[in-house]
């Protein structure tokens, strides 16, 4: 495996970056657009999920490129929970929740796995 030697190389940060896309793509139209608190929020969080992990990229020790990456994962989570309120208030179509949440998770997952790594390098 070669060397990562930018964050944009990095598959979760790939991921958090096609989620980012999406989120704002998705919050343009219809009844999101008009709630700018919610949309902003969730906007916010979705762009937290890939700062986090470019900046968590460029610290020194692996310990700080973890936290930064679990604040990440945090926040995507956040952005599952929202597409909750989402789908309770009716706020996008199914399909395209649907479609955020399967990102959302493939975008944490692979966050989690690059943690895994940084994790196991020390044994």
């Amino acid at each position: 495996m070669e060397k990562v030697t930018r964050f944009e190389e990095l598959r979760c940060w790939q991921a958090a970056r096609i989620l980012v896309r999406k989120v704002f793509m998705y919050t343009t139209t219809g009844e999101l657009a008009k709630d700018r608190d919610t949309r902003s929020q969730v906007r916010r969080a979705a762009l937290s999920v890939m700062n986090n992990i470019a900046e968590g990229f460029n610290r020194f020790s692996d310990k700080e490129k973890i936290r930064f990456l679990e604040i990440s994962a945090s926040s995507g989570t956040e952005v599952k929970s929202m597409l909750y309120l989402f789908e309770d208030l009716n706020l996008l179509p199914k399909e395209t929740i649907e479609e955020l949440r399967s990102e959302t998770d493939k975008t944490i997952n692979q966050t989690f796995g690059f943690i895994r790594y940084l994790k196991s390098k020390d044994k």
